[in-house]
């Protein structure tokens, strides 16, 4: 979380693709993987010799992972996998995929999909998309035909990948609400330094109380963000089943108070917070894809009322 935050300030966009190689990639790996998968892979991403992508969203389904319409089917003694994956962060770069496919009939749900541990070859097409922000992450289309795979391929259990998956989004909840408290940080430490420097009317920006007041709600802002952030993080170190409920509460709060403060931060610098010179027009760019990825706001909210209808504690000391 502190690595997030950190590399947050100077990009979102780095921010967010260690995020996705670290937790949906790396950890998943490692929790659920088999010792050749680990030995085999996990030396090599880690020490950034080989990219790890974690694919799972397609065009038909991001929010409804459990509807997804990429196919591996038995032939013969393997599995041939085909498919269409959207919106990969590291895709264009992957040397190796997590790869979702359904391995039964798509009325069974989440009940039939697999997780497969897949290296890039000539049966992998990449297409990159070019993204309002996070540039650099190698945002791809992804197409499989016939993919070969083997049973030691499988991360996990056969028709068991949706556990892996969820562990994965959960714990990628509140490390995305890391990514975005470094892009508030970063958006906030370049408006004070404008607004000191800036002068109008004979004074400097910061003088004035309107601009004072803002800076003071975006610092406010970002204080609660972090202590709901990092709470959700000793949560889940702590092993609490709360942590669930605030994965949830931290993705949706800190992604939509990350956009409302970059916002303010290139208000504040006025023209010049609007043109591409400025970290702060970046930040704003950045924060937007934290409403969206592992989790719209409205499937946090759909999420929470879960939690509501259950009548789980909201805290405890």
């Amino acid at each position: 979380m502190i690595i997030l935050e950190e590399v947050g300030r100077a990009s979102g966009g780095m921010s967010l693709l260690m995020e996705a190689l670290g937790v949906l990639f790396l950890d998943t790996l490692n929790k659920y993987g088999t010792e050749r998968q680990r030995e085999g892979v996990l030396p090599k991403v880690a020490s950034g010799d080989a990219v790890g992508a974690f694919a799972l969203s397609e065009p038909c389904c991001g929010s409804d992972a459990a509807a997804i319409e990429t196919t591996a089917r038995r032939v013969g003694g393997e599995w041939s996998i085909s498919g269409r994956k959207m919106w990969i962060t590291n895709g264009l770069y992957a040397d190796y995929f997590l790869l979702a496919a359904r391995t039964g009939a798509k009325e069974e749900r989440h009940k039939a999909i697999t997780l497969f541990l897949l290296r890039r070859g000539p049966c992998v097409e990449t297409t990159p998309i070019e993204v309002m922000g996070v540039r650099g992450t190698g945002t791809a289309e992804v197409r499989l035909e016939d993919c070969r795979a083997s049973d030691d391929d499988i991360v996990g259990r056969l028709n068991g990948g949706f556990e892996a998956i969820m562990r994965a989004l959960d714990i990628g909840r509140t490390a995305v609400a890391g990514v975005g408290l470094g892009i508030m940080r970063g958006a906030y430490e370049e408006a004070l330094s404008w607004a000191k420097e800036r002068e109008l009317f004979g004074r400097k920006l910061a003088e004035f109380e309107w601009a004072q007041f803002e800076l003071a709600e975006i610092y406010a802002t970002i204080e609660a963000a972090k202590a709901l952030t990092y709470y959700s993080a000793y949560l889940f170190d702590a092993r609490s089943p709360l942590f669930l409920l605030y994965t949830h509460i931290a993705k949706l709060m800190v992604g939509r108070w990350a956009v409302e403060v970059a916002r303010r931060a290139a208000h504040l610098e006025g023209g010049f917070g609007y043109s591409k010179e400025s970290k702060a027009e970046m930040f704003y760019r950045d924060a937007r894809i934290l409403e969206i990825g592992e989790g719209t706001n409205e499937v946090m909210k759909y999420a929470l009322y879960k939690f509501i209808e259950k009548g789980l504690p909201s805290f405890q000391f």
